[in-house]
């Protein structure tokens, strides 16, 4: 009995030896391969909110098998060279987005007033942003009865079916070159008929962008990116290129339109006259202005010009962006955690528990210590040229 038990143990022994030796050089071989993907991705796609470049490997008898999904082709095309050029054997199992299980329909519309975007494809996901009705995206795959789309200012995120009508090219084009509307009011309906009282169609809120089809009394007849008819009331929409046409890009309509969505609730993720986060705020601030800018306040910091980092608030003029958060220390990276809109008079309105006015004045009612303790910087977007500004007047994106 004890001669078999020593066999034994012998015999794990040397399996044991001769599979480390055999694991060394696997291991050798994957740390060559992932500072290669790491390096990659930190060139082509450092911030994963506006590219993707999911890829992994996998052991494989012959080497590895690299695998994931990237919307970056260059990317793609880059660590393919640098993997062959230090000789690594790997299969190439990357899907290069759009899916092509798409079947072409790789452009949508998002159908509804405002859908949820969300950071994986569940609806339990963190909401992570809005699309709302009329805005173009990008279809990069579907799971289940998921899409995960990328919009006009690059974000990717995933919305479910009855948020976006798909379409291929011939079908976007088509919907891109009809005449439009813009539903300028905060919030409101569409109907069946010309006529207030009749049934409601769906509820509509500021920035909707529908199909004009024609006019009746008092109503634009309209139809959806998913083929619903309905007319709006004229007094709450705009055909779109008079409203394009009668942008001014001007400070005082920034603040005026800004004070429509007072009292607004804070929702994270949101970016509509529905609810708004701060970054969500201002962006839909800009965008009722003809503007659309980057989502998040920590890449909203990027943009436009330095106006002030001293609270010098005398430089300041409304529609100056303020940036709130943790400076940068010897050890740690500065945190952009908060964003709000100047409006004058030592005063700023931003989202945080709902959209409010608050003041740098020490001997106001409305004295914001906390965010004056936490101020970082203060940008100026507003008629500025910046890599992440699209001026809706200049690029024809609707």
């Amino acid at each position: 009995m004890n001669f078999i038990k020593k066999n034994v143990l012998l015999f794990l022994g040397v399996t044991t030896l001769f599979i480390s030796c055999k694991d060394t050089p696997q291991k050798e071989e994957v740390s060559k391969v992932d500072p290669i993907i790491n390096s990659v991705k930190e060139q082509y796609a450092p911030d994963k909110r506006v590219a993707m470049f999911d890829i992994e490997t996998i052991k494989s008898n012959n080497g590895y098998v690299v695998k994931g999904s990237s919307n970056l082709p260059d990317a793609v095309a880059d660590l393919k060279g640098k993997l062959k050029a230090e000789n690594i054997n790997f299969v190439d199992s990357i899907e290069i987005l759009p899916s092509k299980k798409l079947e072409g329909k790789t452009q949508g519309i998002i159908a509804i007033s405002a859908a949820n975007l969300r950071g994986n494809p569940r609806h339990s996901a963190e909401l992570v942003t809005q699309g709302t009705l009329g805005m173009p995206v990008n279809i990069f795959k579907k799971e289940g009865s998921w899409y995960l789309i990328q919009t006009p200012d690059k974000y990717i995120a995933w919305v479910d079916y009855g948020g976006v009508t798909p379409m291929d090219k011939e079908e976007f084009n088509t919907w891109k070159a009809s005449d439009k509307i813009i539903f300028t009011a905060t919030a409101g309906s569409s109907y069946a008929e010309a006529n207030a009282n009749s049934q409601v169609i769906s509820d509509l809120v500021g920035g909707n962008i529908l199909s004009l089809l024609d006019e009746k009394n008092d109503f634009y007849e309209v139809k959806y990116p998913d083929g619903r008819v309905a007319y709006l009331k004229k007094n709450e929409a705009k055909p779109y290129k008079e409203w394009i046409n009668s942008l001014t890009h001007t400070k005082e309509s920034l603040v005026e339109t800004s004070k429509t969505l007072m009292g607004l609730p804070y929702l994270w993720g949101g970016t509509s006259p529905k609810g708004v986060d701060c970054s969500g705020f201002t962006k839909t601030v800009y965008f009722l202005n003809g503007m659309v800018i980057p989502r998040d306040a920590s890449q909203q910091i990027n943009e436009g010009i330095l106006v002030d980092d001293t609270k010098d608030f005398s430089k300041l003029i409304p529609g100056d962006l303020l940036f709130f958060g943790k400076k940068a220390t010897d050890s740690t990276k500065e945190r952009v955690i908060h964003v709000g809109m100047w409006i004058g008079n030592n005063k700023f309105i931003h989202s945080a528990g709902s959209v409010h006015i608050s003041s740098m004045d020490k001997n106001a009612d409305n004295y914001d210590e906390y965010n004056l303790n936490r101020y970082l910087r203060t940008k100026r977007i507003l008629n500025e040229d910046s890599k992440g500004l699209i001026y809706l007047d200049k690029k024809n994106i609707f």
